[in-house]
């Protein structure tokens, strides 16, 4: 995965979705294990601390150092408590097996499927998620528009399906999750459960 030195300082995905229908989606509850996998800025484990409480936790894992230590002085600043945030990636996830309810991987499998990394990140969210876990995904549509990735590296839904059901997951629902005018949402359980 492009391991970038430099900290991104446009718009966040996360200003572009329906945030309502998004953790409406996700079925959190208050002691869900929830994984932001490539956090960036930290915006989804930040609106996830509010509805996760203690008993629950929230890791934000980014490869880029000073994302991290953004993060974590905002963690700081505002008393929060349930966000672990790391440096660490998706191909090497610094946590146990079977541990986490909820991945989040946010417009990731750009990045990943080109490079050949989207099969060594994805045995590693299998390892971490619970028998009962689910990877949830959000990707900009392949639509025209001026915000988000440019069209050409952005993944169609149809191609993110295939890619995580050669990998051993399986659509919670039918379709895409439509979250915001240029993003959508889709979520996987993963098929074969074997022990770590």
């Amino acid at each position: 995965m492009n391991q970038q030195k430099n900290i991104p300082t446009g718009k966040s995905s996360f200003d572009l979705i329906d945030k309502e229908k998004f953790f409406r989606e996700l079925e959190i509850k208050e002691d869900t294990i929830f994984l932001d996998a490539v956090c960036g800025c930290g915006d989804y484990a930040l609106a996830a601390a509010s509805r996760i409480r203690e008993q629950g936790r929230i890791y934000a894992f980014d490869l880029q150092e000073g994302i991290i230590d953004r993060l974590t002085d905002k963690i700081l600043a505002e008393g929060i408590t349930n966000v672990v945030p790391r440096v660490a990636g998706p191909l090497s996830l610094p946590l146990g097996n079977n541990t986490i309810d909820i991945c989040l991987m946010v417009t990731a499998f750009y990045d990943l499927v080109p490079q050949g990394d989207d099969e060594k990140a994805l045995s590693e969210i299998t390892r971490v998620l619970k028998p009962s876990g689910v990877l949830a995904v959000i990707e900009f549509k392949k639509i025209s528009g001026h915000l988000g990735l440019p069209i050409n590296i952005r993944i169609k839904s149809a191609e993110l399906d295939e890619t995580l059901r050669f990998h051993g997951f399986t659509s919670v629902k039918p379709r895409e999750i439509e979250v915001g005018e240029y993003s959508y949402l889709s979520l996987y359980r993963k098929d074969n459960v074997q022990p770590y």
